[in-house]
């Protein structure tokens, strides 16, 4: 059985007066916030007041970076030149430390956001772009167990955390079904709260098909940009808790 679990949600997912997350509510069930950082997200004055108020709760802040994408919420794969890429993702994280440092805290970790994070999966050219965003910063990267970009930061001596997605479905190879397909999100808030069990139980995550895929994560991505999302987030966290899981950043 899992003994401590970390939470993570994408915050500061809006620009000006549009928002699609309830960040105040969700920083109070989380213990790390991926913090959109102006490119499919996420305007300066959001960025600014996600960190500050991560930082009075104890939040852990990490770059959630992207293609530069805000037309498509960075859902869209951009066949990026890597030297490019990584000069985005660098400039994407430097904006994000500052908002952190001024509050008081610091950016803590790198994760790769939508149509970006499922190409690192398998790309391999922009995998490698990502892990020189993240060794330059010197920042660790969460991503995906079996990931191209979990194995080019292992080889590049950047320190790698894995994650599970709490409300997306796998396919039985363990990658995220695609959005656009049946199956991408989980039906309901029991639906979550079952698959959050049963990773912290059994160390398992079901597939759309039935398989069960043997998942070790640090980390449990719950989204807050999905209906009832600080519903569901507070449930997982109250389920996980009362089975023994104690809830903290990952180390």
């Amino acid at each position: 059985m899992t003994a401590s679990l970390d939470l993570n949600a994408d915050l500061a997912e809006g620009f000006g007066i549009w928002a699609l997350t309830d960040d105040d509510a969700l920083l109070d069930v989380v213990t790390s916030a991926n913090v959109a950082c102006g490119f499919h997200a996420g305007d300066p004055a959001t960025m600014r007041r996600v960190c500050a108020r991560a930082v009075e709760r104890g939040v852990r802040v990490g770059a959630q970076v992207s293609y530069r994408d805000l037309a498509g919420f960075g859902r869209r794969f951009v066949d990026a030149d890597p030297d490019e890429l990584t000069a985005d993702l660098l400039y994407q994280v430097g904006a994000l430390r500052e908002f952190a440092r001024a509050a008081g805290g610091e950016v803590a970790y790198l994760k790769p956001h939508g149509a970006l994070y499922n190409a690192v999966v398998h790309h391999d050219a922009q995998a490698r772009a990502v892990v020189a965003a993240a060794r330059a910063a010197g920042l660790p990267v969460l991503g995906l167990p079996g990931s191209r970009l979990l194995a080019r930061a292992a080889e590049a001596g950047v320190a790698t955390h894995a994650e599970a997605f709490g409300d997306r479905g796998y396919t039985p190879e363990g990658t995220l079904v695609p959005r656009r397909e049946p199956g991408a999100l989980l039906p309901d808030a029991d639906a979550v709260v079952e698959r959050a069990r049963r990773l912290a139980d059994d160390g398992v995550i079901v597939a759309v098909d039935g398989t069960a895929i043997p998942t070790e994560a640090a980390s449990l991505c719950l989204h807050g940009d999905t209906p009832g999302a600080v519903d569901t987030a507070r449930r997982v966290a109250r389920a996980l808790r009362d089975a023994g899981v104690t809830l903290a950043p990952f180390a």
